[in-house]
């Protein structure tokens, strides 16, 4: 007899939107760790340097400390950038299970702007199921945030 554990199946986020903003002006808010502390949550460590390690601090719940531990994968300057977004803990289940994905922004120009594409990846059902819910709704919200900032910054 064969018995097989279900497959699993990963769902991205993607979120995207048009900022009336030159990207090296869009990019400015991605990558300054102070930036990012206005439009999503301050970082401890981070740099727009492939390699750097850095974190993010949320709610904790369960077992897990609510630490969101980053590396930065890739640094295309104006163009991309993308960082591991790991958390969670083994014996929570819903909020706070584990969680290894990848978050991407890139930019590219568009008419009188930049258009901008975040994709969060790697959310594994059913045991991000609570992650992709809460993120998904989260990322809708803060990428309007970026252009707002971006707006401050001319």
């Amino acid at each position: 007899m064969n018995h097989t554990a279900p497959a699993t199946q990963a769902t991205d986020i993607v979120v995207e939107d048009t900022f009336a903003h030159a990207p090296e002006t869009v990019w400015k808010a991605l990558t300054s760790g102070a930036l990012i502390g206005r439009w999503l949550m301050e970082p401890k460590g981070f740099a727009p340097v492939e390699g750097t390690e850095f974190t993010f601090q949320t709610t904790p719940g369960g077992a897990w400390d609510g630490v969101i531990r980053c590396k930065v994968l890739e640094v295309v300057p104006n163009e991309r950038i993308a960082y591991a977004w790991k958390g969670g803990h083994p014996d929570n289940v819903g909020y706070g299970a584990p969680l290894d994905t990848v978050v991407t922004w890139t930019l590219a120009p568009a008419d009188k702007g930049t258009r901008l594409r975040l994709v969060h990846s790697g959310f594994v059902a059913p045991a991000n199921d609570s992650a992709l819910k809460t993120i998904s709704e989260g990322w809708k919200k803060v990428v309007p945030r970026i252009g707002d900032l971006a707006g401050e910054l001319h």
